[in-house]
């Protein structure tokens, strides 16, 4: 039989600011790999290699069953894993070169290959990066929850872990439109340009390869603070490691936030897969307008790491995400279907990128707020887990968020090729022969899609249970159970229990 994780009785000690900043600057890796698979991935095979849409996103979509199996072993594994370096910090650091040159490998598909072999070739090195990242990812959020026990500390945690990984993704992001992907005479909207994706990649993968080791490295003293695994007094078999996995979709607190996650961030990777396409075909904006407009996503987590603890002491975690979603997504649709209805700026108004970018900074703070506040809540369904179970299974239960997390970005980049293939958008067009026909078709399909996906969430996320007095019942709860626990050690150990 197994026995239980320990669970320290007092807090671990606070934190200090590097490391702090060493966690959060972690979240730079998966934000790169996210926007880069999520916004270019479908842009640079579809119309720049001129690939089909509906091979590209499909092939990315079959990655969901290298995520379905290797998220929750990963989880698993880490979670049973005993070393002196802990549980988690082995797979962090291990990741971090595997992941940066399959990343890098994706981008450089043999000459000569057809439609066919392309999307065997976006699905095989996907994959293998998706498999990498999520040993990196998966032990490092599920880390995050043994940091500290507080309720709103919690959420300022891993707000800014997402203050980082906004910020260090949306900078890279500017930095590419305005380095890699410069206007020429050949290509006024540089991120058409075949050439720019060299060095694209191989930037990114190096900063990927970066921050992963500095938030490995970076949080290595709080290794001793760290729930440890005890030895077990049997293997487990492969039937117990299935059972206890799935006990995770037995949760209802764990299955309202699983079903937000998917819907959201499916809705989130429709959004990435499509946002140049609306950029540089329904606003004809440039390289540099594009890059200018990455400033937003900055502007959202500036404004939204004070605000997601304020949120959550006001109106509670469950309230403040579904709010913020439901409304900050419809703000950011407007300016897609007032132009659809004639009531927003022309391309080339002196307007236009101003208020775009106004309206993209509230939107996204709204939505970085939600996205802050249920991670949050995911640590919360951690302890309350682990007061039923007995097991801390924080592996168990990040593995099984990321894996919505990367199926949603599958997802939604395949909800992309369907907005595309159903709306009959060209491929190969330049953007001055694109009509206007043409842009309102993609509106009209991707406005109602995305709206439907964020709604239909937050309805499933009203049933999320725990609130504020039931997380401080679980963590009185959790002390209590440890304290025994210490008290029969001793009891047992009688010199031992003298000597302290």
């Amino acid at each position: 039989m197994n026995r239980a994780d320990p669970l320290p009785v007092n807090a671990p000690p606070k934190l200090s600011t590097a490391t702090r900043i060493a966690y959060g600057t972690g979240a730079i890796a998966d934000g790169i790999k996210n926007a880069a698979f999520s916004t270019y991935l479908l842009l640079y095979f579809n119309q720049v290699l001129g690939v089909p849409a509906a091979i590209v996103s499909t092939a990315i979509a079959l990655t969901l069953a290298v995520d379905a199996v290797v998220d929750p072993l990963i989880g698993r594994i880490s979670d049973l894993t005993r070393s002196r370096w802990g549980r988690r910090h082995p797979y962090i650091v291990g990741a971090a070169i595997p992941t940066a040159v399959c990343f890098a490998l994706t981008w450089f598909p043999p000459s000569g290959l057809t439609d066919f072999q392309m999307g065997i070739w976006i699905f095989a090195f996907a994959s293998l990066t998706r498999a990498c990242i999520s040993t990196y990812q998966v032990p490092a959020n599920a880390m995050g929850t043994e940091l500290t026990q507080d309720y709103t500390e919690r959420t300022r945690i891993y707000g800014l872990r997402y203050w980082f990984g906004y910020a260090g993704t949306f900078a890279f992001a500017a930095f590419a439109l305005s380095v890699f992907f410069r206007a020429t005479p050949e290509y006024p909207q540089g991120q058409l340009n075949p050439a720019g994706y060299t060095p694209f990649a191989l930037s990114a993968a190096a900063v990927i390869l970066v921050t992963i080791l500095i938030c490995g490295f970076g949080t290595a003293s709080r290794i001793p603070h760290l729930r440890q695994t005890e030895e077990r007094e049997e293997a487990a078999g492969v039937l117990t490691h299935l059972k206890e996995m799935g006990a995770a979709f037995t949760h209802r607190a764990f299955l309202t936030l699983f079903g937000f996650s998917v819907l959201k961030w499916t809705a989130i990777g429709l959004y990435g897969a499509t946002s140049l396409y609306f950029g540089t075909y329904v606003y004809r904006l440039t390289a540099l307008e594009l890059a200018l407009l990455t400033l937003d996503g900055f502007l959202a987590v500036c404004i939204a790491l004070p605000l997601a603890p304020r949120f959550t002491r006001w109106w509670g975690k469950r309230r403040s995400a579904m709010f913020m979603a439901f409304f900050g997504v419809t703000l950011g649709t407007a300016p897609l279907w007032l132009t659809y209805l004639d009531l927003f700026f022309e391309p080339g108004h002196p307007l236009l990128v101003p208020t775009l970018l106004v309206i993209n900074a509230i939107y996204g703070a709204m939505v970085a707020i939600s996205l802050m506040t249920t991670s949050s809540m995911l640590a919360d369904v951690v302890e309350d887990d682990a007061v039923k179970s007995g097991r801390h299974n924080a592996g168990i239960y990040f593995a099984a968020n990321s894996f919505a997390v990367q199926c949603a970005a599958g997802l939604g980049i395949l909800a992309a090729g369907i907005v595309l293939e159903t709306s009959r958008f060209p491929v190969g067009l330049k953007p001055e022969a694109v009509t206007r026909a043409m842009t309102d078709s993609l509106i009209a399909h991707y406005v109602p899609m995305v709206m439907a996906l964020w709604g239909i969430g937050c309805l499933v996320l009203w049933f999320y249970p725990i609130t504020e007095a039931k997380h401080l019942e679980n963590v009185e709860k959790l002390r209590a159970r440890e304290a025994e626990a210490n008290a029969r050690v001793q009891s047992n150990n009688p010199v031992s229990g003298a000597s302290r």
